[in-house]
């Protein structure tokens, strides 16, 4: 009964936390009759100077990365995603879709997680789309789940800090940024990526 009633309170913890962490992403709002809501053009212009920054970031820390975005049909980048939770927890972040350098679409990341996570970090996803094919799948779902409607490889640097580029073969591939650097071992898998309504 004890262990019921605290897996209940752990999941109402965990979505109050996922809900904390999606409105706190929604900081340009103005208030109208009462009723706050969120500029799109705001939110909009935070998610591309995100992106901007995290791209100059990874070109600059990870050698070999600029080339292999250049090669990518298509870039979706998640410049802050936070993840909290205690035993249930949660990540959510905001990014962009970019094909041939121009903006193509807002989108939303989600993953839901079980296990000791205690405190709050926050990450940058880069997922690239090396196939055409991969791209237009993505595209046209209606909710995109990695692992499920399509598996992501996450890209690990070799020794010498470099991205082996001609070794890339998965369609769809992903670097990770925390504030140490790059992250290798990584699993994407149950992540949902979900168009914005921007």
């Amino acid at each position: 009964m004890q262990k019921s009633s605290f897996l209940r309170r752990a999941t109402a913890t965990a979505t109050l936390a996922l809900a904390g962490l999606a409105l706190s992403g929604c900081t340009t709002t103005t208030q109208t009759g009462g009723a706050v809501r969120t500029e799109p053009a705001a939110v909009k212009t935070e998610i591309e100077r995100g992106a901007y920054d995290t791209l100059e970031r990874l070109y600059k820390e990870v050698k070999g990365s600029r080339e292999l975005v250049r090669k990518a049909n298509g870039v979706l980048v998640f410049p802050n995603v936070l993840a909290a939770g205690l035993v249930v927890g949660g990540e959510y972040g905001r990014g962009v879709l970019r094909t041939g350098g121009q903006t193509v679409n807002y989108y939303s990341l989600t993953t839901l997680s079980v296990g000791f996570q205690a405190g709050a970090q926050s990450k940058a996803v880069v997922i690239l789309f090396m196939s055409r094919d991969a791209l237009d799948k993505f595209r046209n779902s209606k909710g995109w789940t990695a692992g499920v409607d399509g598996s992501v490889a996450v890209i690990n640097v070799g020794a010498n800090g470099e991205v082996a580029t001609n070794s890339i073969n998965s369609p769809v591939q992903a670097l990770v940024l925390t504030n140490a650097g790059l992250m290798a071992n990584l699993s994407l898998e149950g992540t949902k990526i979900s168009k914005l309504d921007l």
